[in-house]
């Protein structure tokens, strides 16, 4: 839905806005709001800047037990830190009782590997430290290094074990990365952990992974930001309105390096081991299934347009998105058209 004359511009100031209220809350830890209770509180944690909101009487308990999930979670699956049960993992290539969480995230970054026929691959991670993006000590590969490679990113040579049995055998060479996926398992945690406490309005960003639960207590939507992919940090080429749902962005935008005037995103397609060249410069996804939504940002991704829009018409209950194109072309699909505050022109997906 295109925006009125009377409110041009603003999208472009919203960003400013939005950050500056999150160090309002920040500053003052927790206040009132509308006559409820809110905590707003920021961590680091999985590589990134998180902040978490809760409304209600026990407002506080939730976001701190919701911060110390998240930082139990980012202790299993960071790949950074050399005792997480992950990295043991890939340096051992099989492990036996492991955690609940560390077999469930296995699992169904297993199932969405499958239905996106190997376009989310968690086992991307040789190929990531090939091109020095963990480090950031970033290199161009040689076709023969991707060579040797490629054949390690291959989810299928993975085996979970048994119900309680806790195993999982990596396929020789393997490493396993959740940084595609993580983030969306942690945010739904923290919606369940908010509903523990009685909260019924709240909302959580993860380094941009973002999952809100219910309405603002004003009973309006929460509004989340789309950034322009060819804009400044901050510049938003959308807003959407959304409720009891995850909202996720992927783009080449986020993380690349440039090297003899050629650009390098952190996206890589498991097919080509290559950075991805498409027509798409960002894909947001909304889904209630915060895992799911994160993964998917990626795939579809490296889907490109066209089979991103097949996919959805293939999984419409699933899941809606948006895309922005390189030539700046934004589209909605139907679920969420409707929801859509942009200056630009919005083009439906049916």
């Amino acid at each position: 839905m295109n925006l009125g004359n009377g409110e041009k511009k603003i999208i472009k100031r919203l960003a400013g806005v939005i950050i500056l209220s999150l160090i309002c809350l920040l500053v003052w830890g927790h206040s009132k709001y509308e006559g409820r209770k809110s905590c707003t509180k920021q961590i680091f944690a999985m590589d990134t800047v998180m902040d978490f909101t809760a409304y209600g009487k026990d407002c506080e308990e939730a976001v701190d037990a919701a911060i110390k999930e998240v930082q139990r979670l980012d202790a299993l699956f960071s790949t950074g830190d050399d005792s997480s049960e992950l990295s043991i993992l890939n340096r051992t290539g099989s492990g036996r009782g492991l955690s609940n969480d560390t077999i469930a995230i296995f699992r169904r970054g297993l199932e969405i590997y499958a239905d996106t026929d190997g376009l989310f691959d968690f086992t991307v991670y040789p190929l990531m430290c090939l091109w020095g993006f963990p480090t950031k000590e970033y290199r161009v590969p040689s076709p023969e290094d991707l060579q040797e490679v490629l054949p390690l990113v291959d989810a299928s040579k993975v085996r979970v074990g048994e119900d309680g049995m806790g195993e999982i055998h990596l396929g020789e060479g393997q490493q396993a990365d959740f940084g595609g996926i993580a983030k969306g398992y942690a945010s739904e945690r923290v919606m369940e952990i908010y509903e523990e406490y009685g909260v019924t309005s709240g909302m959580v960003s993860l380094g941009g992974n973002v999952q809100v639960l219910g309405k603002k207590p004003d009973d309006s939507a929460w509004r989340v930001g789309i950034q322009d992919p060819e804009g400044d940090r901050g510049e938003l080429a959308a807003v959407l309105e959304a409720e009891d749902c995850a909202v996720v962005t992927s783009g080449g935008y986020e993380r690349y390096f440039q090297e003899d005037g050629n650009t390098y995103i952190h996206i890589l397609d498991p097919r080509t081991g290559r950075p991805v060249e498409g027509d798409l410069a960002s894909v947001t996804v909304v889904s209630e299934d915060g895992t799911l939504t994160d993964a998917l940002s990626t795939a579809l991704y490296i889907m490109g347009f066209d089979e991103a829009v097949s996919y959805w018409r293939e999984n419409t209950d699933t899941f809606d998105m948006v895309l922005i194109t390189v030539d700046g072309k934004l589209y909605a699909t139907k679920g969420i058209a409707e929801r859509i505050r942009t200056e630009r022109e919005l083009s439906g997906i049916t």
